[in-house]
């Protein structure tokens, strides 16, 4: 290709054709001929006649300039001119493949994947040797260069990892020159610079980067009661996003219980506030930036958003004046700003269903059985030792954790022998496990425990003697703890001190702070439940080994400290993506380093301008021809130029004037599986087909292996269909029909194994909705559509069996839908219930259900429409979902279920 500026050409000889205009100009100048000079005096007798048809004398100069500029516009035309072309620079020697492979890395992952196949597919044809290097995950060893095909082989498994690019020793770099190609995830880190260095110390290095912004959230807390995550951006957005709280209902299934509007229009962080009960709140597993795939944008939730509901009683009444000796006044003190408080009887607060119970020096318990019930289903109970429990009937008590003598034991005192005990360091395997115990904390009186072959099992905080301050034991799924004294001063300075808090937070009773410190998880094994992937994924931990306290409490996530949930005792810690404290800078590079993708233009063809542009000129040429010899005017000529001014608009439409889909908008729906609505014009049914869709993610999200992306509303004009699994179509009776480049764009997606779900919502009362508004519409809409023959769907269609077994299809209504005609040959093979129908995906579905108002969900993940009655209509409801399901699932997988069929046949020919 040779290059003129910015415009490249693909036949550059063909421009040797602009040499000979200046020859034309000479050729055209010359006609017509000059005329000749004769002199006759018979000419005399023709003055005064006049001439009807007029003929110049010469050829005007501004219409010869139109000829030569229309032949000079065909000329380059023709040799092909490129605006911006992308040159292909072909490489010298070794290729090194660098990736950043991070979880900034994951919202363009595929973009990432085909650009490191083109560049392996160039080597592998030019004989290049290639290596492939994630910095999330790079090797022990020095790098070693192989064969690009094999390379190019092990792309699919090269996945985004949920943390940052780790330390990379320069020296395990392959010796000698190669190129390197560095895929950077976009963000600014403080170590690139020296591998950068090292890099082209080797030889020249790439950079592909590009221009999306990376987008990602913090840890969430609680602040004036509301929970609050800060988010960030590493450059502002034209547009706002929405992030969305998820967690689970009472029935136990994960849906959206609040949404939030992220903007950063003209900033890079920012904060989101949910203002939720408590009851609500402290459901919410996680919360994420919807369309975004990356562990970055997941923020998992912890015991730090999570305020238990406590119940403190006492047997004693506060006197009025004297609070510093209440039994409850250090517990309040210690858990009313991070735990919500009950009041009450224990009746009351039983009907409640706290989370905690604490009773201090209560004995004779008057709800002794309804206690002992809620402490065996997972209740906590935490009690105090007092005056009370010590001269009470202990043999009846049935809610300690190990057996205590009557009486109490007195130390220091005037009657007692020694001085007070100090706390003797926690046990490993205590919940207690790292605490610093202050110098200050003595026990002046205790109860105490029967001396048993497994008291030390059950203690879990001791005194310098042996003898057992706080022992624990587990009663059903629940926990009884029983600290041997008072929850005042009376007894001990442990409530006075800083330890006191610490303790009760270990023992899962109040939230952990937003940052939990390396005392609080230090001597305890944390055991990861749930692990962020590089996609933001949530999976089970499986079999990975647990984590130490020290480890955890640096909450830098890498290859040994995976993000996700882990937990300890009863207590649980979220480790996010999003290091703490951390903030998002665009990458920047030197001068000397080419950036692809960053600010890139693409690539624009200027032939057809070109040629269009000679036509119209052309055409000029002709009127303007027409006009000098007095022929431009009349009835036939008026109906010329109206043909003539058509041609020309015709001609002066750019042959690629098409709108173009956002590229962002474009990679988003191609990265993942994305449902898609029809606009109908009306704002609340295009508002209830976007929440139905929501709501049929969430359940495949729930109960399938596919994770859908956000909803997206279709653009008709402007998108690539291809790029959307499904698009569900509600039909209304003044809805405007698509323009013939849009049925075109329709039938494309359809011939490519797309599928429209038409929904008259009409309830189908007149049999595939005919007689009313809404079906007469239909069949106007899709008559330039090229739908095959339908049939209702008989009761062996694969959508029957695609996921759920099912024979009804409702929504909101239950009536019939229609599909593609089985084949008029189709059998049953032996062996098997079901026929050999539609062997590929039926291209539509047509229905008057109203299925999107029984998917629909609102903010909360709650049914914004009633289906049925009662019991009756949830279960419709179920119906509607698993449908749903189906319709998805037959979607993405296609015939697999119809080649159940022979599975006879090659059963037989294995010999099985």
């Amino acid at each position: 290709m040779w290059m003129l500026g910015p415009i490249g050409f693909t036949a550059p000889w063909l421009l040797l054709g602009l040499m000979a205009l200046p020859v034309i100009w000479l050729i055209l100048r010359a006609v017509p001929p000059a005329p000749i000079r004769r002199r006759f005096p018979g000419v005399a007798l023709l003055l005064g006649l006049k001439d009807e048809e007029v003929e110049a004398a010469r050829t005007p100069w501004w219409l010869l300039a139109l000829r030569l500029l229309a032949l000079a516009a065909a000329i380059i035309g023709f040799a092909g001119p490129i605006l911006n072309p992308q040159r292909a620079v072909p490489g010298q020697g070794p290729l090194l493949i660098v990736v950043d492979g991070s979880w900034a890395s994951a919202r363009d992952w595929p973009r990432r994947i085909e650009r490191m196949t083109t560049a392996l597919q160039d080597a592998q044809q030019a004989g290049r040797p290639a290596a492939v290097m994630s910095l999330a995950d790079p090797p022990p060893s020095k790098i070693s260069l192989t064969d690009a095909g094999a390379e190019l082989q092990s792309l699919p498994g090269l996945k985004p990892q949920p943390w940052a690019p780790q330390d990379f020793d320069a020296a395990n770099l392959p010796e000698g020159s190669f190129e390197t190609l560095w895929l950077s995830d976009g963000l600014a880190r403080d170590d690139r610079a020296s591998l950068l260095q090292a890099l082209e110390s080797h030889g020249p290095v790439k950079v592909w980067q590009p221009q999306l912004p990376v987008l990602a959230l913090g840890a969430a807390r609680i602040e004036d009661g509301a929970l609050v995550v800060p988010a960030y951006a590493s450059a502002a957005l034209p547009s706002p996003r929405e992030v969305a709280a998820i967690g689970r209902d009472p029935a136990g299934i994960e849906r959206e219980l609040a949404r939030a509007p992220l903007d950063f229009t003209d900033k890079t962080e920012a904060e989101l506030r949910f203002d939720l009960p408590p009851e609500l709140r402290n459901r919410i597993s996680r919360i994420e930036i919807t369309g975004a795939r990356s562990a970055g944008a997941v923020s998992l939730t912890d015991d730090a958003v999570k305020r238990r509901k406590v119940a403190i009683l006492s047997a004693a009444r506060d006197r009025e004046g004297l609070e510093l000796l209440s039994p409850t006044h250090y517990l309040h003190q210690a858990l009313a700003p991070t735990a919500d408080l009950i009041e009450g009887t224990l009746a009351d607060v039983l009907t409640a269903d706290p989370d905690v119970i604490i009773l201090a020096d209560m004995a004779d318990l008057p709800e002794q059985s309804k206690l002992n019930e809620w402490v065996e289903k997972g209740g906590l109970l935490i009690r105090f030792a007092g005056p009370r429990m010590a001269n009470s009937d202990l043999d009846a008590d049935t809610l300690l954790p190990v057996q205590l003598r009557a009486g109490g034991r007195s130390l220091g005192g005037t009657m007692s022998w020694g001085d007070p005990r100090a706390l003797a360091p926690f046990p490993e395997g205590s919940p207690f496990a790292g605490l610093a115990i202050p110098e200050d904390v003595t026990v002046k009186a205790q109860v105490m425990a029967e001396p048993s072959p497994d008291l030390a099992e059950h203690t879990i905080a001791a005194l310098t003697d042996g003898t057992p301050l706080v022992t624990r034991a587990k009663m059903g799924q629940g926990t009884v703890v029983l600290f041997h004294v008072t929850a005042n001063a009376e007894w001990s300075s442990l409530p006075l001190s800083l330890l006191f808090p610490q303790m009760l937070e270990r023992l899962a009773v109040s939230a952990r702070p937003a940052a939990p410190e390396a005392a609080d998880l230090a001597g305890q094994t944390w055991v990861p439940q749930k692990l962020l992937d590089g996609f933001g994924r949530l999976q089970d931990a499986g079999d990975a080994p647990g984590i130490p306290g020290e480890d955890l409490a640096k909450a830098i996530p890498g290859p040994k400290l995976r993000p996700g949930i882990y937990t300890a005792d009863d207590r649980s810690v979220a480790l996010n993506a999003l290091p703490r404290d951390a903030a998002l800078s665009p990458a920047t590079w030197p001068a000397s380093v080419p950036v692809e993708g960053a600010e890139e233009q693409r690539e624009m063809p200027l032939k057809g301008w070109l040629l269009a542009a000679a036509l119209a000129a052309l055409l000029i040429d002709v009127l303007a021809t027409l006009a000098l010899s007095g022929k431009l005017w009349g009835p036939r000529a008026m109906k010329a130029a109206a043909m003539i001014g058509a041609l020309v608009l015709v001609g002066l439409a750019p042959p690629q004037a098409r709108a173009e889909m956002d590229p962002a908008r474009a990679i988003e729906a191609a990265s993942n599986v994305v449902l898609a609505a029809m606009p109908t014009g009306d704002p609340e049914i295009d508002r209830v087909s976007m929440a139905g869709l929501t709501g049929l993610s969430e359940v495949l999200n729930r109960r399938t292996t596919v994770e859908p992306s956000a909803p997206m509303m279709v653009d008709l004009k402007n998108d690539d269909l291809a790029v959307y699994t499904f698009i569900y179509w509600p039909i209304t009776a003044d809805q405007p029909a698509p323009s013939p480049m849009e049925y075109a764009k329709l039938n494309r997606y359809l011939r490519g194994g797309g599928m429209i779900l038409f929904d008259t919502r009409d309830a189908d009362i007149a049999g595939f909705g005919e007689a009313t508004p809404a079906g007469k519409r239909l069949q106007a809409l899709a008559a330039p559509l090229d739908i095959p023959p339908l049939a209702p769907i008989p009761d062996d269609h694969v959508l029957t069996r695609t996921f759920y077994l099912l024979q009804d299809f409702p929504g909101r209504y239950d009536g019939t839908i229609w599909v593609e005609a089985p084949p008029a040959d189709a059998e049953r093979a032996e062996g098997m219930p079901f026929r050999n129908l539609n062997d590929g995906v039926t291209p539509v579905v047509i229905g008057g259900n109203d299925w999107a108002g029984a998917w629909a969900v609102d903010a909360r993940g709650m049914p914004m429409f009633p289906v049925g009655r009662g019991r009756t209509g949830e279960r419709q409801r179920e119906i509607a979902d698993r449908f749903g399901v189906n319709l998805i699932m037959h979607v993405l997988t296609g015939n697999y279920k119809s080649d159940q069929v022979h599975v006879p046949a090659l059963l037989e020919r294995l010999g099985q």
